[in-house]
């Protein structure tokens, strides 16, 4: 079956077209309004340098749901010994920008400097938010992703340092409990986030997810605040984290 091409309207074939590895359509743009009618009907832009923009929509799908987080024992004691400050949507472009960094074992990155400029672009609307680590004023490790309804879209993580990550999305995972998430979407498997508990669903069931989590009313805003003010218990769940 041929990949789809995207028209200059905003619009995307069913899901249920893409290829076997997931690949769904090409072409388009990063705007606002294409990336968040992409992301409601559980489609992501990943491409890399010198690609054609294109669409995925994977199937099985790698969820996180909040209240299956696996946290080790020796997370835990991490957790509990390291001095972290952990934030949201404090420097949302320094996180991405160091998610674009190229990983030792990697030749590139698929973080173009246009898909950082969409997400940024995305964050200022509301959309789009970062979970900074700090450790003594440095960041050392974060994440960050778009929010619809009650779905959480992981992007990337990055770590300067070991297990930085894993507390960026403890943390997330936490809060998201708090409000009421009902899944985050981790797009496609990774040992890293298999080890907290993400595992694979049928796209199909995916979809049902999502369609149901989009009834309910974004939370949109800077999450820096809104958090704070929002969640029921925003003490830290462990000694070593301090939140700002």
């Amino acid at each position: 079956m041929p990949v789809y091409r995207l028209p200059d309207q905003i619009q995307f074939p069913p899901v249920e077209r893409s290829v076997k590895s997931g690949l769904l359509a090409v072409g388009g743009d990063l705007s606002p309004e294409r990336l968040l009618a992409a992301y409601r009907e559980g489609i992501f832009p990943w491409y890399s340098e010198g690609e054609p923009l294109l669409w995925w929509s994977p199937d099985p799908r790698f969820v996180l749901f909040p209240e299956e987080l696996r946290i080790s024992r020796s997370m835990r004691q991490f957790l509990k010994k390291e001095f972290l400050r952990i934030t949201f949507d404090h420097d949302f472009r320094e996180v991405i920008a160091a998610c674009r960094k190229p990983r030792p074992d990697q030749d590139g990155t698929w973080i173009t400097k246009e898909m950082e400029e969409a997400y940024v672009t995305l964050h200022n609307l509301g959309y789009a938010h970062s979970v900074e680590v700090r450790q003594e004023g440095t960041l050392v490790g974060g994440l960050y992703g778009v929010s619809l309804g009650h779905v959480f879209f992981g992007e990337s993580m990055f770590s300067t340092k070991a297990n930085a990550s894993k507390a960026a999305l403890i943390t997330l995972v936490s809060r998201l409990q708090e409000l009421h998430f009902d899944l985050i979407d981790c797009q496609v498997e990774t040992p890293h986030l298999g080890s907290l508990g993400a595992r694979l669903i049928p796209r199909q069931e995916f979809s049902a997810l999502l369609k149901e989590s989009l009834r309910y009313e974004t939370f949109r805003g800077n999450w820096g605040t809104l958090i704070k003010t929002s969640c029921k218990s925003p003490r830290p769940a462990y000694p070593g984290i301090r939140h700002g």
